[in-house]
């Protein structure tokens, strides 16, 4: 079973199946964070008909999040951003890969015109991270994702919005959660698992 976790440069969510037996793999621009042979340094859209049976994606989401909506009036060369980016994202929720997440912010109103809705939002605080981060994922053929370990507001602070500005600010907001990486790994893992071995049980006659 490949698994390809596209533009992921932290390592975070293909070390969380690689060490479960899954054999899947990074793609990115950068480096990976965490070296390994694993890792595919390169523009993911040339890897995508190799064979993949679930892809897990993290687009670049300066042009597309709500939170940057304000821009497109102020700066107007950012819409021609805005379509690069809706195209980039289009093509990996429409590769030939048959299990498919793309995880972004949520996305302004243009945006969403032009990549449709998301399936499911999910919050770090569900799955047992006391952060506060709206995350929207885009399915195909994977069940929403289920909350592991729901914790009290009391707990939950604003980390991303607190992030001081940096060089490496837009990476420190992007990683992965560990426990959401895990939660991908345990239940689309088995999902698929056993999606295959029903295909594979002979059929009765």
């Amino acid at each position: 079973m490949k698994i390809l976790i596209a533009c992921e440069f932290s390592g975070i969510l293909r070390e969380s199946f690689r060490k479960k037996g899954y054999n899947a793999f990074s793609c990115d621009l950068l480096p990976s964070e965490i070296p390994s042979p694993y890792h595919i340094q390169d523009n993911v859209l040339n890897i995508l008909n190799e064979g993949w049976m679930m892809m897990i994606a993290f687009p670049p989401c300066t042009y597309l999040c709500n939170s940057g909506v304000r821009w497109l009036y102020e700066r107007p060369e950012r819409w021609k951003k805005m379509e690069e980016a809706v195209d980039f994202f289009l093509k990996l929720l429409n590769a030939p890969i048959y299990h498919i997440c793309i995880e972004n912010p949520i996305p302004h109103k243009f945006a969403m015109q032009k990549i449709g809705k998301y399936t499911q939002i999910i919050q770090p605080y569900q799955f047992g991270e006391p952060y506060s981060k709206a995350t929207c994922l885009w399915l195909k053929n994977l069940p929403l994702l289920s909350p592991t370990q729901l914790l009290p507001k009391s707990m939950v602070i604003q980390k991303v919005h607190r992030e001081p500005p940096s060089a490496d600010r837009w990476k420190n907001r992007s990683r992965t959660y560990k426990k959401i990486a895990e939660a991908m790994v345990e239940q689309w893992g088995a999902y698929i698992k056993l999606e295959k071995f029903s295909k594979e049980l002979p059929k009765k006659r």
